[in-house]
């Protein structure tokens, strides 16, 4: 895809992860030198352990997330922003009773992904 020479909005539907209500931004499509997942999960929800080769930062914007960074579990709060470094084994879920909503930046333009389970 070329990215566009003039300024776009890109709608949240055309970011749209099949029929949930997680948004996957992948820079390069776009321009821009960073990626994103807009991730809205229930309670219990989140994704497993994976790690990329660039650091990762999660601004919470609603919720309650329990972070794993390598061997360290974290509790994190609506305004908290945490960074996990380039290798490391990570992964969250919503902790708390309401939605969770964290905004997951991939410090590349590109999402690069290797799972503990696949």
């Amino acid at each position: 895809m070329t990215p566009p020479t003039e300024p776009v909005i890109v709608s949240g539907d055309s970011l749209r992860l099949g029929s949930g209500r997680t948004r996957r931004f992948v820079g390069r499509d776009h321009g821009a030198g960073i990626s994103y997942f807009y991730v809205d999960n229930d309670p219990g929800e989140g994704p497993g352990l994976h790690w990329h080769p660039y650091a990762e930062t999660w601004v919470v914007i609603e919720g309650t997330a329990r972070i794993t960074i390598g061997d360290h579990e974290l509790i994190a709060n609506a305004g908290d922003t945490s960074t996990v470094p380039a290798g490391v084994w990570h992964g969250f879920k919503n902790a708390g009773t309401g939605p969770l909503r964290v905004l997951c930046i991939h410090a590349s333009d590109v999402i690069v992904q290797t799972w503990a389970e696949e």
